[in-house]
């Protein structure tokens, strides 16, 4: 499969990246990937099924559940923590967040990823900017 230029410099420029770095942004990017499954699961209607309770966290090298919403079975990269809605259980999310033809919206998920997308943006710079600094000091 062919790369574009912008994501081949883009993978350089993470593999530049010293491990120590990115072993100590692990917690920034745990940290606002709870907050947001949480806000998820606040924003989320009641409903007589699971859909709170299959708003899952998937850290870094572990694989999503099968049939969430978005993505269904992907394994996270290293510097990637996805927060996922649905399970093989729950397999209706996308239909609460975006309606049906008889069912009226209830948006629960980009709701959440827009009211902290500001917040998480800044933990995760504070946490970089941080990394690199203590980096820089022990070298």
């Amino acid at each position: 499969m062919a790369v574009s230029p912008q994501v081949a410099r883009l993978q350089r420029r993470i593999e530049a990246i010293p491990q120590e770095v990115r072993k100590a942004v692990l917690p920034a990017l745990e940290r606002s990937g709870e907050e947001l499954a949480d806000t998820m699961r606040t924003l989320a209607p009641e409903d007589e099924g699971d859909l709170k309770a299959s708003i899952a966290v998937t850290l870094p090298g572990e694989s999503t559940p099968a049939y969430s919403q978005p993505g269904g079975a992907r394994i996270a990269g290293e510097l990637e923590v996805l927060v996922t809605a649905g399970n093989s259980e729950v397999r209706y999310p996308h239909l609460q967040e975006y309606g049906t033809a008889r069912h009226d919206a209830q948006p629960f998920f980009w709701p959440a990823v827009r009211l902290l997308q500001k917040k998480v943006k800044n933990r995760t710079k504070r946490a970089v900017a941080k990394a690199v600094r203590d980096y820089w000091r022990r070298t």
